[in-house]
């Protein structure tokens, strides 16, 4: 896969050179189900200027480890500090409007609305309610749709979606859903992305669109990127750093180039793909 096509980002062994500090800080993070463990003491650090990547087999935890970020799950014991402050403490909601956006394995979008529409209901946690002035719409209500508007036209342009921007998204293909609610994510204006199999279901055509708007992303936004996926030529060809889980432990971190070369990773992992 040629992701990186047209592309300017150096070698992966020389582009994290200019680390600007850590964004997210995870400290011996654990958590089981009904006794059984699915993460254990992992400790991560996420820099400003990275895409980290999340390996593993099924089961590893890398979902799990996503779900403690949003607080979907309560973690047993450890810590998870984005920007100082502690997000264990904090609501999903509230996490949200801190600046951490997801995509979720499975499309989690309005089917009966257009593409534009669904990332105008993503702009929710950044309006401030004015019950009066929306009631009849003038004055800042009325700039405020207005601006937030602008900023949704702006990534439809950004994920070239004009052709689809009025369309119902329970009528597009799987592909263009998954665009949609990249740009959903996009539209809550991140400081983190999570994208947890952003490209699971898509032929490889399509890999390669997301693949391409996902390092856009990155390189033109500056958005801080944490990808769980399991296409390797992806993994290997747009991510800075890997860390590899099994069975909720941490086993390997490091660029693509030393994970890919980690005798512990080929034997519970990349096995034959990486002779």
């Amino acid at each position: 896969m040629s992701a990186r096509k047209g592309n300017t980002r150096m070698s992966q062994e020389s582009e994290r050179i200019g680390h600007t500090g850590a964004i997210l800080k995870i400290e011996d993070l654990s958590i089981s189900f009904g006794g059984v463990s699915a993460l254990k003491d992992v400790n991560l650090e996420v820099d400003k200027s990275e895409i980290l990547a999340l390996i593993g087999p099924n089961g590893a935890g890398k979902t799990c480890l996503l779900n403690c970020i949003n607080h979907f799950y309560d973690p047993d014991s450890g810590s998870i500090v984005f920007k100082g402050t502690d997000l264990t403490a904090l609501r999903p909601d509230q996490i949200a409007r801190l600046g951490i956006a997801r995509v979720f394995q499975t499309i989690q979008l309005f089917s009966g609305l257009t593409a534009l529409d669904n990332l105008m209901a993503a702009r929710h946690i950044h309006m401030k309610p004015r019950f009066l002035s929306e009631t009849i719409y003038y004055g800042k209500a009325m700039a405020q749709e207005i601006r937030h508007r602008e900023k949704v036209e702006e990534i439809i342009k950004f994920l070239e979606m004009e052709s689809i921007r009025k369309t119902v998204v329970g009528a597009l293909p799987y592909g263009k859903r998954k665009l949609v609610d990249l740009g959903r994510a996009l539209a809550m204006e991140p400081q983190l992305l999570l994208l947890d199999e952003p490209m699971a279901g898509m032929n490889l055509e399509e890999k390669e669109d997301m693949a391409r708007f996902i390092i856009d992303v990155f390189e033109e936004k500056r958005i801080p990127i944490i990808l769980v996926e399991h296409d390797m030529d992806v993994i290997m060809d747009i991510a800075d750093r890997i860390m590899v889980l099994d069975y909720g432990v941490k086993i390997a971190e490091g660029t693509p180039k030393e994970i890919k070369g980690d005798p512990k990773v080929i034997a519970v992992y990349l096995g034959e793909e990486a002779a």
